[in-house]
């Protein structure tokens, strides 16, 4: 089998990752640090680095358009530096690309949600090459797994979902 790697941050990490981590050809998520300007980064020290998600998945069974598109169902990407009770840089939405076939889908994805008018306001996601990916402590991984209960902000929203495309 064939990975690849997405990187992602929409807000708190938890969620997202609680999320994600459930999508069929999701292989593995962990939470960290990244975007920003602070080598070795942690959770009280990531100067402007955004609390992200970094998934392994397989290409086969989902494609980087299909993560996605449940990326911007499952926060609001039209909050500059916010999720929910989460303000700040570390809360903002970007897109950390791979390669340049990754930043076309993203740069393609934010087109269609904008032109779609079923989100609230327009796109400020950040699409941005990848960069240092500093892994979160223990106690930050998995970690709506181990609190079910825990804080979230992020929950699949029915009404963000762009139609198929004919080619689809």
């Amino acid at each position: 089998m064939t990975t690849e790697r997405a990187v992602l941050a929409g807000g708190c990490f938890w969620g997202m990752q609680d999320l994600i981590r459930k999508l069929p050809g999701v292989e593995t998520t962990r939470v960290g640090y990244t975007g920003g300007d602070v080598p070795n980064a942690t959770y009280r020290n990531h100067g402007t680095h955004a609390e992200g998600i970094e998934i392994i998945y397989d290409p086969a069974r989902i494609s980087y358009r299909d993560l996605l598109e449940v990326f911007f169902q499952i926060h609001d990407p039209t909050t500059l530096n916010r999720q929910g009770n989460d303000v700040g840089m570390s809360y903002r939405s970007a897109i950390y690309y791979v390669d340049a076939a990754q930043e076309a889908v993203a740069r393609d994805t934010i087109a269609d949600v904008n032109a779609s008018g079923l989100w609230p306001g327009k796109v400020v996601t950040e699409v941005e090459p990848v960069d240092d990916f500093w892994e979160a402590e223990p106690e930050h991984q998995d970690y709506l797994e181990r609190f079910p209960n825990g804080y979230t902000c992020h929950f699949p929203r029915p009404n963000w979902v762009l139609p198929k495309r004919a080619a689809e």
